[in-house]
């Protein structure tokens, strides 16, 4: 079976965002939100073509205001990536799958380039 795009809420957020081996993109968005419906099939495509590398979740912001209000999602869809469990990249609104891509990429390079920073700081004599 494809991976694909599936549904977080307040309670299952910290075990499937913050807990994830590996980066997490995070939509948040409600059924009255079109741009929302317009980014759908890009987040699936997204999920099939970045599968073992990312994970793409979604979660309804009406019926999760938790999640919602700790980070500060203020305008739908807004997509979080998490890496580490911490947030490192924040889009808001539809975008088009090659500008979503392009920053995600970007901050997955830099996430990185700190990580890998971090090793050689801690593996110098």
């Amino acid at each position: 079976m494809a991976p694909e795009v599936t549904d977080v809420t307040d309670a299952t957020f910290a075990a499937e965002v913050l807990g994830g081996d590996v980066p997490v993109l995070v939509e948040f968005w409600a059924t009255w939100c079109p741009p929302c419906r317009m980014i759908a099939p890009v987040l699936a495509e997204l999920a099939r073509e970045r599968a073992g590398t990312l994970a793409v979740r979604k979660i309804n912001s009406d019926e999760n205001p938790e999640a919602t209000r700790a980070y500060q999602v203020m305008s739908l869809p807004t997509m979080i990536l998490f890496s580490g469990g911490e947030p490192v990249l924040t889009v808001v609104g539809a975008q088009p799958k090659a500008r979503l891509e392009e920053r995600l990429d970007r901050a997955l390079d830099a996430q990185g380039a700190v990580a890998r920073a971090n090793v050689s700081a801690t593996s110098r004599p």
